[in-house]
């Protein structure tokens, strides 16, 4: 359950931040370091 709502929270996190104006890559690095970031404050 933590995982699922690590990757829902990442996933929101990027859509807001990244969305925009850098596109698809910055999305995605934008939901890697926010899974990644997430992974230590679900502990």
């Amino acid at each position: 359950m933590k995982k699922l709502l690590r990757v829902l929270l990442a996933g929101w996190g990027a859509k807001k931040i990244g969305g925009g104006k850098c596109g698809c890559i910055g999305a995605v690095i934008v939901f890697i370091i926010l899974y990644w970031l997430l992974g230590y404050v679900l502990n």
